[in-house]
């Protein structure tokens, strides 16, 4: 088997494509950094590096290890990291995943409570999709989870978190950007307009059909990308007017423009913190407690 001095030294030439340059990274020469990249091909059996006199390229085969072989590593820093604070008295680690758009809005709160309250916990954050982030979540590989409700499962346990309202987002030489007032939701029939993924974007996909469902609004949707700043992207390119969360607003797209939209009530855009019952990290509790865990919690159904 390889070991971990042997991906150290693979992933270092691999991202540096020169092997003086990644022997000088890891503090060595390079005839034995050659010599753990030739061992580490012979225990694979294939060749991870195209090698001339001029270049070093990945092969194919060294592109698929380069992943594997990082997340090896993230998961060898990760048990190291976690085992220091125990032996040191510390919280520990808590890995944590959100979604990108809970990044532009409620993330930061989060890491601030953390770094307030319970500076002896260090962070992992791992951008995931919400399905994803349950995957991860019952197979132990993230102990909380920042999602779009609602997901199922006996062992999640999820908290109301955060709620905002929705934004239209139009280009700015638009005429619902013109107007003095703002955009009706019922503005939005027959327009053409981007909507998110049913599958990648399901979250707001689902959201946005049930908002036109019930302003019997029928848009004509052009395009189906899955995060929000690739909707604001097309929304400057002029292929139509979008629906946004309010948190978008910090991404500060030039060429569009934002504004509250009525005919939607409330604050539709929900936010949930998820974690698995019975999960034995000790620093999970204590960051709980610092984001301001209420003890109203609201648990799953199954499926």
């Amino acid at each position: 088997m390889f070991s971990l001095e042997q991906l150290v030294s693979f992933v270092a030439v691999a991202e540096e494509l020169h092997y003086g340059r990644a022997a000088e990274r890891l503090s060595m020469t390079q005839p034995p950094l050659s010599r753990r990249i030739q061992l580490l091909e012979r225990e694979l059996g294939a060749e991870l590096f195209d090698r001339t006199h001029r270049t070093v390229r990945l092969t194919p085969a060294g592109r698929v290890f380069l992943a594997e072989a990082r997340k090896i590593l993230r998961s060898s820093h990760e048990a190291t990291l976690y085992v220091r604070r125990v032996k040191k008295g510390e919280v520990g680690v808590v890995t944590l995943g959100f979604t990108a758009t809970a990044a532009y809005s409620y993330l930061e709160r989060v890491i601030a409570a953390a770094n307030a309250e319970v500076p002896g916990v260090d962070l992992v954050l791992r951008e995931m999709v919400t399905a994803a982030q349950v995957e991860e979540l019952l197979a132990g590989g993230i102990d909380l989870g920042m999602i779009r409700p609602p997901v199922a499962g006996a062992d999640i346990v999820t908290l109301p978190l955060w709620r905002e309202p929705l934004l239209a987002a139009l280009p700015s030489a638009h005429p619902l950007a013109r107007r003095n007032k703002n955009p009706d939701v019922r503005d939005f029939d027959a327009e053409p307009f981007i909507m998110y993924s049913p599958s990648e974007g399901r979250y707001f996909h689902d959201l946005l059909v049930a908002v036109f469902r019930a302003a019997r609004v029928s848009p004509e949707y052009t395009q189906y990308p899955c995060q929000v700043h690739t909707v604001l992207a097309l929304v400057k390119a002029e292929l139509g007017v979008a629906l946004v969360p309010a948190a978008a607003s910090t991404l500060r797209f030039e060429g569009v423009v934002l504004r509250p939209v009525d005919g939607v009530e409330g604050r539709p855009v929900e936010l949930d913190l998820m974690w698995r019952r019975g999960n034995d990290n000790p620093a999970l509790g204590a960051l709980l407690t610092a984001i301001g865990n209420p003890p109203r919690r609201r648990q799953s159904t199954v499926e």
